[in-house]
């Protein structure tokens, strides 16, 4: 079955959202991310998915400190991507607790250090993360589009034990306009043994039930959540495990 994955973004310490990632087009939330992210546990999500949008604009894992606590007050599975650009942030990270590392940017600037990186804490430790437009790579928090394709992004990587790919469509991505599912097809049909998470624009459960009808394996579902637009009820529909 596929996994719903409830996703909070940090901005200066918030909790907020943006508009096909842009900086100055978002949103902050009253709640804490800690308390949001104690809130999905105790509706029965298991996994977390944190983008550090201070990180990922500057070049540096930021916020840190919620990162931590959220990881050390709640017992859910924790992906983290945004500004992860060296050894010492690996380290860091998966010291306080993160599952999962997302390497964007990186991937595309300087491949060799994320072969580097999997070799080294092991390649089922890091999920390729694809932010498109129109099928080609973004980079830089969404701020510069490359001439790159997600499938020549993951044909780069695919001999080296790549195990996960988070794809994200940036111009569905907080919009509550309806995923881009014959994208996901493209990609599970393409590459069935990869573990393929789905991001950007769900807003309903028809979104979820046709990425799973396609087999995706999981789904980030952000303003849709935190909006209210659909319920966290929605994941008994599912009976998810991890």
């Amino acid at each position: 079955m596929i996994q719903i994955i409830p996703a909070i973004d940090l901005m200066d310490g918030s909790c907020v959202r943006l508009k096909q990632g842009q900086f100055e087009n978002n949103k902050k939330y009253s709640k804490s991310p800690l308390e949001k992210a104690m809130e999905w546990e105790s509706k029965g999500f298991e996994r977390l998915h944190i983008v550090d949008l201070d990180g990922a604009k500057y070049g540096s894992a930021s916020n840190i400190k919620i990162v931590e606590e959220i990881c050390r007050k709640t017992g859910m599975i924790v992906d983290y991507g945004g500004g992860v650009r060296t050894s010492e942030d690996i380290d860091k990270l998966f010291s306080i607790g993160i599952s999962y590392l997302n390497i964007g940017s990186i991937a595309v600037i300087k491949p060799h250090l994320l072969r580097q990186w999997m070799d080294t804490y092991g390649p089922e430790k890091f999920i390729l993360a694809a932010d498109v437009r129109e099928e080609n790579i973004a980079i830089n928090g969404w701020q510069k589009t490359t001439g790159m394709t997600i499938f020549e992004l993951i044909e780069t990587f695919i001999n080296d034990g790549l195990k996960q790919v988070m794809c994200t469509d940036i111009s569905r991505d907080g919009m509550l306009k309806g995923i881009s599912t014959k994208l996901y097809r493209k990609l599970k049909r393409r590459y069935p043994k990869l573990n393929i998470i789905a991001s950007g624009g769900v807003t309903s459960i028809d979104d979820i039930y046709g990425l799973e009808k396609e087999k995706v394996d999981g789904v980030i579902v952000g303003k849709a959540l935190l909006e209210g637009v659909i319920k966290p009820e929605i994941l008994n529909k599912f009976q998810l495990k991890k």
